[in-house]
């Protein structure tokens, strides 16, 4: 299994919208194991496809909240192909949200507290539920991402250029 190269901001790549994925296949499959490990690798929760340069609205999240009887995470990663919100609560809930494609920085955002969504999994059946919490929080980042949309559009301008200076400080070296 490879561990795939994350795409970092300023990337233009990661305003891209992505592509539907037409037919789940081997080459699908191939992709959501490398993304799956590329998570685990970089110690992330969640990783849409563009984040490794593949413009497929694919995208992977495991919240690893439960622990085995050494207090180590649980592994227990789902794929999402062609996920779609099909509605949101007017609840909404505030989480301080980071990204692997704009290391070591944090912010707060407001998001609806609860979403419906749609996908496909890896065999290419398709599911419906309602999320809520950490989980109705990362999908939501995660197919922002699909949709060349970035947690920091969220934060507010003066927010967002203060993110983006400490990030450019951190390159440095400083």
């Amino acid at each position: 299994m490879a561990i795939l190269p994350i795409v970092e901001v300023p990337d233009p790549r990661l305003r891209l919208v992505s592509k539907p994925v037409e037919t789940v296949d081997d080459s699908i499959r191939q992709l959501v194991a490398e993304m799956i490990e590329t998570m685990y690798d970089a110690h992330g929760i969640g990783l849409a496809a563009i984040q490794v340069g593949v413009d497929k609205r694919i995208l992977v999240i495991d919240l690893q909240e439960e622990e085995d009887e050494e207090g180590k995470p649980i592994r227990n990663p789902h794929a999402y192909i062609n996920p779609e919100i099909l509605s949101v609560s007017d609840e909404l809930s505030t989480y301080n949200e980071g990204c692997l494609s704009i290391p070591e920085q944090y912010a707060e955002v407001k998001r609806p507290a609860r979403c419906r969504v749609k996908w496909l999994d890896e065999k290419g059946e398709a599911h419906e539920a309602e999320l809520d919490g950490l989980l109705a929080t990362c999908m939501q980042h995660e197919i922002d991402h699909l949709n060349g949309v970035l947690f920091i559009d969220h934060v507010s301008r003066l927010k967002r250029d203060m993110l983006m200076r400490k990030l450019s400080k951190i390159r440095k070296g400083g």
